[in-house]
């Protein structure tokens, strides 16, 4: 959602969908992030349980009022009202779009023409990382705009898009069967915003679940368990990146914006969001509850094979930093067995594959060093299979494009070639 900025179109065109880099083993197999998701710990959530008519629990959610500032050129007023929004009594939180005006509201345009509701977890509740996730069933025409969305808790003191926004769903009820999920930060705001869009059913017809799993450098957003787009820090295109802090999270039926356009005679009223749950879970693996603390969690562990099958190794399986990482034939012992983490690390013999000196230029030595949390050693994979030190922007790279044994890897401008290409997990 465009919180402080008009909207236009979304520009989802910036060519990283082609191959949009993710964290380390963010392209997990299926089994593998179910069973991460069924591990992980509940850190916050609402079922919405209660009788029908009962408002939103208030030790959770704060109810915002008011046009929302003329933001987005939107035309609902938010209200405090059961009427806009409430639970059912089934389980679910309904949130209401009408066309009225029973307190005479005003708004930037003038009288205003409906009203909706909008919700907040700020300063109750805040999350650094993990899960975040809503089962919902969408409303549906021209002119409606829900969204399931987060703020940077900073946002007072650091306004926006410096605070930065992680939206996780929005979808226009006009385009019934696609959702968007989108990052806006400081250079890559509003229409430049950073995002994908995924295209299913009708999500008008029923409920669907939709989520980002967020990590330190890396955010993916899913729906019914399905990941459509990654973003990292090498996304923004040299912007700072503003994920790793704590967010806040927002519900609300907008009506009408300079984005999805304004309700015309298709449009019924009233107009329906059914929210079966929101939940927060910590997929850091440090059961510290929030994410983010603490050790990182394992994504996945196992050989990472380049050029002519050879396996990723330690030479002689020496630990001692400084040791130069090279290509040989797969063995299977302790210096070919890596392990990916959530904070972009990996690792092997309990050290780190790093960037010596956290150099850029082309033909930079990688080597194993202690682990040290620096940009040297952050690392993500792009969906064409490339490895990528975050910090420089350049391939893991096998020097000469050669399978020879004992061939050393260097970091190098990505070119797409075979020697830049790595299989993990086989």
């Amino acid at each position: 959602m465009r919180k402080r900025v008009a909207v236009g179109a979304l520009a989802l065109a910036l060519g990283l969908a082609a191959a949009p880099l993710t964290a380390i083993g963010a392209q997990q197999p299926a089994q593998y992030q179910k069973a991460a998701a069924q591990a992980g710990k509940v850190i916050w959530e609402d079922n919405f349980d209660g009788s029908a008519g009962q408002r939103v629990n208030s030790s959770k959610w704060n109810t915002e009022t008011g046009d929302n500032f003329g933001n987005n050129r939107e035309h609902q007023y938010y209200t405090d009202s059961a009427g806009n929004a409430a639970l059912d009594g089934s389980g679910n939180l309904v949130i209401t779009a009408k066309k009225e005006n029973p307190a005479n509201y005003n708004c930037w345009y003038g009288r205003c023409q409906y009203t909706s509701a909008r919700i907040n977890t700020s300063g109750k509740f805040t999350t650094t990382y993990g899960k975040v996730e809503a089962r919902m069933k969408l409303p549906r025409g021209k002119g409606i705009w829900p969204a399931f969305w987060m703020l940077g808790q900073d946002i007072g003191s650091n306004p926006w898009p410096n605070s930065g926004e992680i939206d996780i769903m929005e979808f226009l009820g006009h385009e019934q069967n696609k959702v968007y999920g989108t990052i806006h930060g400081p250079g890559y705001s509003g229409a430049g915003g950073v995002g994908g869009s995924y295209t299913g059913p009708n999500f008008a017809d029923g409920f669907h679940t939709f989520a980002v799993e967020w990590a330190p450098n890396s955010i993916k957003w899913l729906v019914d368990g399905n990941v459509f787009f990654q973003t990292t820090p090498a996304s923004v295109n040299g912007n700072r990146w503003v994920f790793d802090k704590p967010f806040f999270v927002i519900l609300n039926l907008a009506v009408g914006g300079e984005w999805p356009g304004y309700p015309d005679a298709s449009t019924q009223f009233p107009q329906q969001m059914l929210v079966d749950y929101v939940r927060v879970t910590d997929t850091s693996g440090d059961n510290g509850g929030g994410g983010g603390g603490g050790n990182p969690g394992v994504v996945k562990s196992g050989r990472v094979t380049g050029l002519g099958g050879k396996c990723l190794d330690v030479p002689w399986a020496n630990s001692a930093s400084g040791t130069p990482i090279q290509v040989v034939s797969c063995n299977g012992n302790a210096a070919q067995n890596w392990t990916f983490y959530t904070d972009g690390s990996i690792r092997a013999l309990g050290k780190c594959l790093d960037v010596s000196n956290s150099g850029k230029a082309d033909g930079t030595v990688i080597q194993l060093w202690d682990c040290n949390g620096t940009g040297a050693q952050k690392w993500a994979v792009s969906g064409a299979n490339d490895v990528v030190n975050i910090n420089a922007d350049k391939c893991l790279d096998i020097k000469g494009n050669t399978s020879a044994d004992g061939t050393r890897v260097q970091l190098w401008t990505c070119t797409g070639a075979a020697n830049q290409k790595w299989n993990a997990f086989v």
